[in-house]
């Protein structure tokens, strides 16, 4: 059993916590909305603390699922983040999607207070978090990797460590930048078959066996032909996470058109009122389109 804090108490973190309690753990967490942190002690035990750092003292491990940049650094750095109430040698393990460039700010700066640092973005969604099913992505020193695996493991279904750090946000880069590509074609698909005449549902059933199918289509072809878009990940943040792909992108040298457009995409989702939506809701756009 190990001593950690979890940081952020969102529709991924809330139920990760939790599976940290089953797990067997000792959990501290900390959510901006006290009110929130405090229906989770009421369903899971453990404990909440209004400061990360007070969250985080006398940790093993630091979890933190929040919302961009600026989140991530307001709930490590000063004088009530979480940096300054871990001891020596814990580990801070971080599953926010956020920019490799604050991953590997954030690594500097934990490392010359004797902290580890990973950065372990997620993807599996919502229902990947609740059911302990999510893949997870690291960068950071194997060491600290290793040490925080096992404690990962209690809501992964995959972990795997894939190079130094920011090695993890740049995984979670090349998902978001597949996902992206993949909805659109799935929104066309089923739009060009709303179009033909076709029974959606028939198409999927007998596509979804072959090359063409995804876990974007399992799961979501329903809700789309239905369109009904108040879940899952919303657009708003994957036009956050694309804008962090397209930066990278420029950065590195990578050429990626189709994300570039599909960004737009969901920027005129934004303007039909989609903000919340799904990132299913591209298929709204071609809808609105006729």
């Amino acid at each position: 059993m190990a001593k950690l804090a979890f940081l952020g108490l969102g529709v991924m973190g809330y139920p990760m916590a939790g599976h940290l309690v089953k797990a067997g753990h000792d959990v501290t967490v900390f959510n901006r909305t006290t009110s929130k942190a405090e229906a989770w002690v009421d369903a899971h035990g453990g404990a909440h603390e209004v400061t990360p750092r007070k969250a985080a003292q006398g940790c093993d491990f630091v979890m933190s699922c929040v919302g961009n940049d600026g989140d991530l650094r307001s709930v490590c750095l000063g004088e009530e983040g979480a940096f300054a109430g871990m001891p020596d040698g814990s580990v801070f393990v971080d599953h926010t999607t956020v920019s490799a460039k604050v991953t590997r700010e954030l690594f500097d700066a934990a490392a010359a207070k004797g902290i580890a640092f990973v950065d372990a973005p997620i993807s599996g969604g919502q229902a990947g978090a609740e059911n302990g099913a999510l893949s997870v992505m690291c960068g950071g020193e194997q060491d600290a990797y290793d040490r925080a695996e096992p404690v990962i493991g209690a809501y992964a279904r995959i972990c795997r460590r894939i190079g130094d750090s920011g090695a993890g946000q740049m995984t979670k880069m090349c998902n978001q930048i597949a996902i992206a590509g993949l909805v659109q074609g799935l929104s066309e698909s089923l739009h060009f078959a709303e179009k033909a005449g076709l029974d959606g549902r028939a198409v999927v059933e007998v596509i979804s066996q072959g090359a063409a199918g995804s876990w974007q289509m399992q799961n979501r072809h329903e809700t789309m032909l239905e369109d009904a878009f108040e879940h899952g990940f919303a657009v708003d943040w994957m036009r956050k996470d694309l804008g962090i792909c397209l930066d990278a992108g420029d950065e590195v040298g990578a050429s990626l058109p189709v994300t570039a457009l599909v960004d737009q995409f969901y920027k005129d989702v934004q303007k039909l009122g989609g903000g919340r939506w799904d990132t299913s809701s591209l298929i709204k756009r071609l809808r609105a389109m006729g």
